[in-house]
């Protein structure tokens, strides 16, 4: 009897583990897919030696370079993680040709700044550099010593390796937008396209929170020599000559415009487009006009899980979906959810002004949605997603955010999938998201609006005249940007790119961006918001 008892508890305790634990799915031929948070892997994490469950998405990267025959490139807005640094290098040094294009904001060692100059960063950025100090550190005895560094600072792990590199200054301009691609193409065959940089923070967690598994973010690997060549196509573009050459280098709006190319990877149709397009092209030949057809296509259902989604176009068009019977679920990082920018309020049906004034052709959904949230990730973590899927077999994902930046300023990916195999790895994502997500709009919000709407009431006409007058930090062009008193075509292209690491939310951020100090800062409190 108790061994009939016993082997009654352990059928339960499998019962109940397969309930929790998915089984992996079906990968396709040609077109895999792999999550840092899924629940049907696991792996043991390399730097904090902790068993955890998600894809390693390090190890997805190294295994493609290491089987590279005869070429290497990669571009990449963040490079950090050692052992990719590592296995660059050994590649290089068997004579594979290896190339590595870098956002020019994170192209210097950690190891080279100075006390001083740690000093003078950012909250934000002195997390980002205990994080490197706590990576490189290996014997934990709160010291970097220089054989530390040389094995843990991945930059300069390339530097020694003499690989060559480059950012998106190579053209000889202080950089455009942000040089946000995210991809690694091998032997002009294989291609890796994720939404991760390759950091701790994007790929396995974060240092200062054991519970942390890293920002969400997913991970495509794709046999195909056809889009191998449209991706070899694009590194070109903006590595031009290479370190050193003639300022030829394209980041940007520099490069040509290019419309969507297609190819076909066995079962799977694959669409890709390279931002940025220029504001003077019409949208609908844009990426995110890209996106836009795509969405357009939606029949029954469309599921998001985005970064920050605060392209105006793109809610309309989903709007219209909605007024067709298109079922529609979004999850947005909570960092971003219920910014005044944010579409999320608008599929909600509520709006945020910025000192009583309201984002322009803003449009609050009259049939409000309450299938609109946020994800309740570990601490420390973000939803660094930037998917979508349509009707359970159309995918769109890449680097690319929903925004205007993204759209007219930066170098970015944008791919749209269509396989059904390759959607279900999606859409089980976003189901493990959204069971338990936060939805709908949250009391402090609700109350903040309310209490907007009484203040916003009692303002003059003149003192509305003198806010619409200003320039909003966060979605100014660059134009606007030159046009204040103090800021030329650089400093502008700086307040940009701060912008998209992190919105500014008051003055003193301003003083985040280089070349901006208190003195100027203070000279622009009546001409700018945020």
């Amino acid at each position: 009897m108790l061994i009939f008892l016993l082997s009654l508890i352990l059928s339960a305790c499998r019962s109940v583990q397969s309930q929790q634990t998915p089984k992996p799915l079906p990968q396709d031929s040609f077109v895999r897919v792999y999550f840092n948070h899924t629940e049907s892997a696991e792996y043991q994490e390399p730097y904090r030696q902790q068993k955890r469950q998600g894809d390693n998405l390090e190890e997805k990267i190294i295994e493609a370079i290491v089987a590279a025959q005869f070429t290497v490139d990669v571009a990449i807005q963040e490079l950090r993680l050692p052992k990719i640094a590592q296995a660059l290098v050994e590649r290089h040094n068997v004579g594979v040709k290896v190339r590595v294009i870098l956002e020019n904001n994170y192209s210097r060692p950690w190891s080279s700044f100075s006390a001083a100059e740690v000093a003078k960063l950012t909250q934000r950025e002195r997390d980002r550099y205990q994080e490197f100090q706590e990576l490189v550190d290996r014997n934990r005895d709160g010291k970097i010593t220089p054989d530390e560094i040389n094995r843990g600072d991945a930059l300069v792990i390339l530097n020694q390796a003499r690989v060559p590199w480059i950012d998106d200054t190579a053209d000889g301009s202080a950089g455009s937008g942000l040089m946000h691609h995210k991809f690694v193409v091998v032997d002009r065959r294989t291609v890796i396209v994720t939404s991760a940089n390759f950091t701790t923070s994007d790929v396995h967690g974060d240092f200062a929170s054991p519970s942390s598994l890293g920002n969400a973010n997913n991970l495509l690997k794709i046999d195909s020599p056809e889009l191998a060549k449209l991706f070899t196509e694009e590194f070109n573009l903006m590595w031009g000559d290479g370190p050193g050459g003639e300022f030829d280098s394209k980041f940007g709006l520099k490069k040509p415009l290019r419309s969507p190319q297609h190819v076909q990877v066995g079962n799977t149709h694959i669409s890709v487009q390279f931002s940025p397009t220029s504001p003077t092209v019409p949208w609908i030949y844009s990426t995110n006009g890209l996106i836009g057809q795509a969405l357009s296509t939606a029949k029954s259902s469309v599921d998001l899980a985005l970064f920050v989604f605060s392209e105006q176009q793109l809610a309309n068009i989903l709007e219209t979906a909605r007024q067709q019977s298109v079922q529609i679920r979004a999850l947005i990082d909570p960092s971003f959810a219920f910014r005044t920018y944010s579409e999320a309020l608008d599929m909600m049906g509520v709006a945020l002004s910025d000192n009583c004034q309201y984002e322009k052709n803003n449009r609050p959904w009259q049939n409000a949605i309450a299938t609109v949230g946020t994800p309740q990730l570990p601490q420390g973590d973000s939803l660094h997603h930037k998917f979508g899927v349509v009707d359970k077999r159309i995918v769109i994902t890449g680097s690319h955010n929903w925004s205007a930046a993204a759209n007219t300023r930066n170098d970015e990916t944008l791919l749209i999938l269509q396989n059904s195999i390759v959607a279900a790895h999606y859409v089980q994502e976003f189901e493990r998201l959204y069971t338990t997500a936060q939805l709908g709009v949250p009391v402090s919000v609700q109350r903040k609006i309310k209490e907007q709407q009484q203040q916003c009431a009692n303002y003059t006409a003149d003192f509305d005249t003198k806010v619409n007058d200003r320039v909003n930090l966060n979605t100014a062009s660059l134009e606007e940007l030159m046009a204040l008193p103090g800021i030329g075509e650089k400093l502008a292209q700086r307040i940009i790119a701060a912008r998209q690491e992190q919105p500014f939310t008051s003055l003193a951020d301003l003083e985040r961006v280089s070349g901006i100090g208190k003195k100027l800062a203070t000279q622009l409190s009546n001409r700018v918001t945020w």
